[in-house]
């Protein structure tokens, strides 16, 4: 790998471990194994998920619940989120729970969860910890993270899993299952973050070419389940970045489970005056 894109990725990790590496990606659904004894959908794999995304904006907004796991240090984290998104405009709001560490607390951020607002170029967090008031919010430029915000703030944009799809080279049907009563087609493949950032929406083309530049590769491994609709009910992606310190390579395993379809997603920015402007410790 070049050093330079080793040397991009360390600030990478360094953002990650100060939300991430206190966290832990939980399974976001499990999908039952007794698939239905069906022949395989039509259209080629390839081509149907490539349009995927295209269900849920059709669709509006969703719950979800996702999960981020990674090892550091020997020791295996899961991080939880869960919260709602609007697939139009492209905005969220998560409730992310790190953690606890081995003396049962919560991680560094205290008891309570961290929210996140998801918004096109920007992730705001609260109680984010690290010296940031209670009351202020902290709001980092995705354009800024070499992961595409991918798994930065410890939780996947749903619509950026779903347009990592846009990017499939190669992929085939599994079987039928059911992903949290739904019955769903599962297919497993393989993504290409570079082709996915040239076929994405304009909010996540930036985001996506980021991310694969940042990361160790830009193949990104998947299982995702479709339902009778199209859309997805579940995706997992696993990524890979370098490690800052020993150049090696950490894998991310990031799920992300989608649900009751058309639920509200009223999601509304911060004001400027609520936005911390000091500066944030290292935790």
């Amino acid at each position: 790998m070049a050093r330079g894109r080793q040397h991009r990725r360390t600030h990478g990790v360094t953002a990650v471990a100060g939300v991430v590496c206190c966290l832990g990606l939980g399974a976001a659904g499990c999908a039952r194994s007794d698939a239905v004894a069906q022949g395989p959908p039509a259209g080629d794999p390839v081509q149907v998920l490539r349009t995927a995304a295209d269900a849920l904006v059709e669709a509006g907004s969703s719950q979800t619940r996702t999960s981020l796991e990674m090892a550091t240090g020997g020791t295996r984290v899961t991080i939880r989120g869960e919260g709602v998104y609007d697939y139009r405009k492209r905005l969220g709001r998560l409730e992310v729970r790190l953690p606890q560490d081995p003396a049962g607390a919560a991680g560094a951020a205290g008891h309570r969860p961290i929210t996140e607002l998801l918004a096109p170029g920007a992730l705001y967090m609260k109680n984010r910890g690290a010296g940031v008031p209670a009351d202020k919010w902290v709001r980092v430029d995705t354009a800024t993270l070499s992961d595409g915000n991918l798994v930065t703030g410890g939780a996947t944009d749903p619509f950026a899993a779903a347009e990592v799809l846009r990017g499939t080279s190669s992929a085939a049907f599994v079987g039928r299952t059911e992903v949290a009563g739904a019955r769903v087609r599962h297919y497993r493949g393989t993504a290409d973050l570079e082709a996915a950032s040239q076929a994405a929406s304009e909010v996540n083309r930036g985001p996506l070419g980021a991310a694969a530049k940042g990361f160790a590769t830009a193949r990104v491994p998947f299982d995702v389940y479709l339902d009778d609709e199209g859309r997805i009910r579940k995706i997992r992606h696993r990524f890979s970045f370098v490690n800052g310190e020993r150049q090696e390579p950490v894998a991310v395993a990031s799920t992300t489970l989608l649900y009751d379809f058309g639920a509200p997603a009223d999601v509304r920015l911060p004001e400027d005056e609520d936005i911390y402007a000091g500066r944030i410790a290292q935790e």
